[in-house]
């Protein structure tokens, strides 16, 4: 039986026993449940030995409300406990003072995608070094990475971070929540203690990193295992013209625009790089988004299926997949105005596809009319093999 952080916290009392006589805060949303699909903050509330005195919600909300990005959630009471709940994407990033006054041990119980600009990675971070300053206490209740292992896509580049890159490691890093928290806590004097999952592994199929449990959206737009699979290379997209999906059923699944051919996009990839389109089926499709980039007109484009049996775990890299896209349809159509300008995760010097990748280097590569497939592929494969063996000392689970 596999058993979660939280499962496992939940199941032992003897694993309990050093919060007796704290005040304990937790930080989670709704994907923060036990295997039943009980909510973490009701489970702990339950409980005798557990005294809640705060609870914190990341970005989109405790409650998974907030659907898209830059959308700030307000601190609130809890009605029913009676305690505070805060917001970590509000006024604040960060903890305060009136937070860091409330609890003196956090329980983080985060769903993470296995992809560096998930931003609750980001908070994991913050939330380490703000306790660090005040002597607390995090304890990190494990989940699985439902990417799995696998490393893809540049490093992240000094100079770089921002709230959706705070780390200089890859795109998909192929680490837990857990295993980010031992990497983070390094630098730190800080009581920082992992409570692992049991009976994990990364590699086991059908699923590869995601048991074989029911899925909560740890974010609005995070419909299921295939956006997963499929994001470290989709949220790309949130740096572009074309639509990632928003206003559909399967947001991050697929891409289109009013203005793209897909049948010569598809072509255009496959005389590019073939090997770049292994370990899935893409499938041309016409959409219409409710919401969000071209609301209300109708989009042609291609969606990655990365489902049963069209899923090749070690071939599939969505990274790559995505960048070639982009590549193809610079080819085919060289003005195309592809990179969006706007205020993304509140920065308004660079350029949204730039902080996503945590560099310019992709957007260069895409530009640049002599610079080929294996060009990116070289500078690409240095930095997967030096985080290959950096992660190593950070591993709690079969790699």
């Amino acid at each position: 039986m596999i058993l979660f952080g939280l499962d496992r916290l939940l199941a032992d009392s003897e694993l309990r026993r050093p919060l007796a006589g704290k005040r304990i805060a937790l930080l989670a949303n709704p994907a923060s449940v036990t295997k039943d699909l009980t909510n973490a903050l009701d489970a702990l509330a339950e409980l005798a030995d557990i005294r809640l005195t705060a609870a914190f919600g990341p970005q989109h909300g405790i409650k998974g409300d907030k659907q898209d990005n830059m959308v700030e959630s307000d601190n609130f009471t809890d009605p029913r406990l009676g305690i505070p709940v805060f917001s970590l994407y509000g006024e604040t990033r960060r903890l305060n003072e009136t937070m860091l006054d409330a609890f003196d041990v956090l329980l983080v119980d985060l769903q993470d995608l296995g992809c560096r600009i998930y931003t609750f990675i980001t908070t994991l971070r913050y939330v380490l070094e703000d306790c660090a300053t005040r002597g607390k206490s995090v304890w990190v209740l494990d989940r699985p990475n439902p990417a799995g292992r696998p490393i893809e896509g540049l490093k992240l580049k000094a100079g770089w971070e921002s709230f959706v890159g705070a780390d200089l490691i890859p795109m998909r890093h192929g680490l837990t929540m857990g295993e980010l928290a031992r990497r983070f806590a390094v630098p730190l004097n800080l009581d920082c203690r992992i409570i692992p999952m049991q009976g994990w592994s990364a590699n086991d199929p059908p699923c590869f990193g995601w048991p074989e449990r029911a899925w909560v959206n740890p974010s609005p737009n995070a419909a299921n295992l295939s956006m997963a699979r499929a994001y470290a290379g989709t949220v790309l997209l949130e740096g572009t013209t074309l639509s990632e999906g928003r206003g559909t059923t399967r947001p991050l699944e697929l891409f289109g625009a009013p203005d793209v051919d897909a049948r010569l996009l598809l072509t255009e990839m496959e005389k590019l790089a073939p090997d770049w389109l292994l370990g899935c089926r893409l499938r041309e499709i016409w959409f219409e988004p409710t919401f969000h980039k071209h609301v209300g007109k109708l989009c042609h484009g291609i969606q990655f299926h990365v489902e049963h049996p069209h899923y090749d775990h070690e071939k599939f890299r969505p990274w790559r997949l995505l960048a070639l896209v982009f590549k193809a349809i610079r080819r085919l159509y060289p003005d195309y105005p592809l990179w969006r300008e706007f205020a993304y995760e509140y920065e308004f010097q660079r350029l949204p596809i730039d902080l996503i990748n945590g560099s310019p280097l992709l957007r260069q590569w895409v530009d640049d009319p002599a610079a080929t497939p294996n060009d990116l592929d070289e500078i690409a494969r240095i930095d997967e093999q030096e985080w290959r063996h950096e992660r190593e000392e950070f591993l709690l689970y079969p790699a």
